[in-house]
């Protein structure tokens, strides 16, 4: 069994960088955690208020606190910080090697959308709200087995929002049973091809930060080595 994960981000045109944020941890007792946050606004505001939301959510889970517990310190931590004046959404995938299970925290109003090894396309879009305006709000979560041919998708608004302005208009569990049809089934190809249809809707002018993760588990042989990739523009 092999873990693949590609992420594919592009900023708000007209803006000097992307206001979300993404990061990956290692979990002290085995597997990887990675954490998307879209801070309020987009720009340098944006970007400032999701990396603050990142970097507490990364220490909390590099602690071995739980990622229910970590996304509600997060929500503390900017409710202080901003006095509830300002949000930001959250989302947090576990490869968690203790449970065996794929663990999905979310704070957005975004689902995760999984394809299961039956073939099944779930939207987990039970509801749930953005972090740092109430101080009690708690995450959504679901876990799914940790099993070959599951595949979770997780992004920000902006994918669903591209060649719109209030509604969402890109069908993306629709968008990606197509893809998965066409025989795009690893990470990297999902991520990109998400993002170059997101970017075609917007005419290549992204009305909003785009960020799309993909993870997938894969039947696979391994020489045990852990490989990062990663393509930064400058």
């Amino acid at each position: 069994m092999l873990i693949q994960v590609a992420a594919a981000k592009v900023g708000k045109w007209g803006t000097s960088e992307s206001g979300d944020t993404l990061e990956m941890i290692e979990r002290p007792h085995g597997g990887i955690s990675l954490v998307l946050a879209d801070g309020q606004s987009s720009g340098r505001a944006a970007k400032a208020i999701s990396n603050l939301v990142a970097r507490k959510a990364l220490a909390e889970l590099a602690e071995g606190v739980r990622d229910g517990a970590a996304a509600r310190a997060a929500n503390d931590y900017l409710y202080t910080h901003r006095a509830g004046k300002v949000s930001a959404t959250l989302n947090i995938i576990s490869v968690d090697l203790v449970s065996k299970t794929l663990v999905l925290t979310r704070n957005s109003p975004c689902p995760f959308v999984a394809r299961l090894p039956t073939g099944e396309i779930r939207v987990l879009a039970a509801p749930s709200e953005p972090i740092g305006v109430h101080r009690g709000t708690r995450p959504s979560i679901a876990e799914l087995p940790l099993a070959v041919g599951t595949i979770v998708l997780s992004y920000t608004d902006g994918l669903e929002l591209a060649g719109a302005r209030a509604s969402p208009v890109l069908n993306v569990p629709a968008v990606l049973e197509h893809l998965l049809a066409q025989g795009c089934q690893d990470a990297p190809c999902l991520a990109d091809r998400l993002l170059a249809h997101a970017l075609a809707l917007d005419e290549g002018r992204p009305r909003d930060d785009i960020s799309v993760v993909v993870l997938c588990v894969v039947d696979q042989d391994s020489d045990g080595a852990r490989r990062l990739s990663v393509h930064l523009p400058i």
